[in-house]
């Protein structure tokens, strides 16, 4: 990256960190059940919701706990369940015309990411009736309050529940991007472990493997606090704890609350300190080709890890000590080398590649400039990047070491964009 443009966005990094105590973050108030909504919702004189999910979640019958609990408590109701992977501007389209058709004034998010993030979409598109999704896009364009949110995740992994974030894709273009507002953290976070015990295993893996990433990620930022710390290592400790129990044992009911409040710690440090290049990356890997998120962030995430190099060290020591990998007085270099071979082993446990066999070639330039988009100036990495630095990456991810070679020249190119 250009000295100039370095300077840039480091500058815009550090005014955020200044302002980052200032800012209107808040904490979504946490429910054990979704048996707790209706009297949220009756509390906040609500008349009719909508529920945004999957045709998935809907089909393996996950809703049916929550829709019991509203028709007890004679509270109507109507389900959206269109939603795919990678949400469109279609996806929200349809659910804010059925929310509108049918009177409803709160919305559930109700799944993963996915839902949680096409429900906030929803929610910001009913208070900007005037306003597409495409001018929201960025920081701070939304600014009203959205009629009352609440999220089910019935994952362990996106953090989507706490975030001030919905990534969406263009219906037309296939391009990813995030809206951010403080407005769009939902108000009430369900984490009932009941609604994740049937979630298959290489789908536990996967999602586990997002909120590590989101923890990982938070926590080796140029932004972080003390508050951003301990969450992110109380996330990284829960994670390392019970992931493999809730992938070898998906009824246990134990270690799926642990994953969920993990995800939820580490969605709370992420949201405010951001994330980095793996994200950026597999952003544009899910728009372009619909590649599953936390899939996508698994691959990724030990690749990138290593080509941040000595800058991270230190803090991947800190973060080997709350997964139980290295003691206090391990040196830094070989805790970190731990925890990298540690995410590595942990793929292999579960199945995960290294590859990513859906890109083209003739995207990666695109690619690179998406991820180079959303990533800079606002995420405070260790390490800057541009879009020339980050095309290995997506090689590296294709698999086709000889492009790196015939690229870059005399060498392969590691991918560290040094």
């Amino acid at each position: 990256m250009k000295t100039l443009r370095k300077i840039y966005c480091r500058t815009f990094q550090t005014g955020l960190k200044i302002a980052l105590p200032f800012l209107p973050y808040r904490t979504p108030k946490v429910a054990g059940s979704v048996k707790a909504l209706p009297k949220i919702i009756q509390k906040k004189n609500c008349r009719k919701v909508l529920i945004i999910t999957d045709e998935g979640i809907r089909k393996l019958g996950l809703t049916l706990h929550l829709e019991k609990a509203l028709t007890d408590a004679k509270i109507p109701y109507c389900i959206y369940d269109k939603t795919v992977a990678n949400p469109t501007t279609d996806n929200v389209a349809e659910a804010v015309r059925l929310y509108r058709k049918a009177g409803c004034d709160c919305i559930i998010g109700f799944g993963g990411g996915s839902s949680m993030d096409c429900a906030k979409a929803v929610g910001a598109c009913i208070v900007k009736p005037k306003q597409s999704l495409k001018k929201m896009k960025g920081i701070l364009k939304v600014h009203k309050k959205l009629p009352l949110l609440m999220a089910v995740p019935t994952t362990a992994g996106t953090g989507s529940e706490t975030t001030l974030a919905a990534v969406i894709t263009d219906g037309q273009t296939r391009h990813k991007y995030a809206i951010n507002d403080f407005s769009l953290i939902p108000r009430y976070a369900v984490l009932d472990p009941g609604v994740t015990l049937g979630l298959p295993p290489f789908i536990t893996a996967t999602t586990g493997m997002d909120a590590l990433t989101h923890a990982v990620e938070a926590y080796i930022g140029n932004s972080t606090t003390y508050g951003i710390q301990k969450d992110a290592l109380l996330a990284v400790k829960l994670i390392f704890e019970n992931i493999d129990k809730a992938y070898e044992n998906g009824r246990d009911a134990t270690a799926r609350r642990n994953m969920l409040h993990a995800s939820f710690y580490a969605g709370c440090a992420f949201s405010k300190s951001y994330v980095g290049y793996v994200h950026a990356i597999a952003h544009s890997l899910g728009g372009e080709y619909n590649v599953p998120h936390g899939l996508a962030n698994a691959v990724i995430l030990p690749m990138m890890l290593e080509a941040y190099g000595k800058t991270i060290h230190k803090k991947l020591a800190h973060l080997a000590i709350a997964a139980g990998l290295a003691e206090k007085d391990t040196p830094w270099e070989e805790a970190a080398g731990r925890f990298i071979q540690a995410i590595k082993d942990m793929k292999k446990r579960f199945g995960i590649g290294d590859r990513i066999p859906e890109i083209q070639q003739k995207d990666i330039r695109k690619l690179a400039r998406y991820a180079d988009k959303e990533a800079n100036p606002l995420y405070p990495v260790p390490v800057l990047m541009d879009a020339s630095e980050l095309e290995p990456f997506y090689y590296r991810l294709m698999g086709n070491k000889k492009e790196i070679f015939d690229r870059k020249g005399e060498t392969e190119h590691d991918g560290t964009g040094n």
